[in-house]
């Protein structure tokens, strides 16, 4: 399996933070879930923006599920349901929220 470098993921980070504050995302944190814990079906008041930078995180959303590991990224849109499940490792991944005009 393909590791990114230390530098490579700092970089990959970098452009990440760039692009969600060019998107209007302008909470970020970083966050983890311990490993194999679930959140049950919820949704948010705010679009989500996730890099995940370790481990893996699963998300059921709309009757599909996708496993989502280091490097990768997706996007969440505020108020669709969804459910979440760290792996075996737990995740480690930054988030950016924007909240929609009102």
């Amino acid at each position: 399996m393909l590791r990114l470098t230390e530098q490579e993921a700092a970089m990959d980070r970098t452009i990440f933070e760039a692009e969600l504050q060019a998107e209007g995302y302008r909470e970020t944190a970083l966050r983890e879930m311990p490993a194999n814990q679930a959140n049950p079906e919820h949704d948010h008041p705010f679009d989500a923006r996730l890099l995940i930078l370790g481990g893996e995180m699963t998300i059921a959303c709309g009757g599909e599920e996708r496993t989502y590991r280091a490097g990768d990224t997706f996007t969440m849109a505020a108020g669709r349901r969804h459910a979440e499940r760290a792996g075996p490792a737990g995740v480690q991944y930054l988030a950016g929220r924007r909240h929609p005009a009102a």
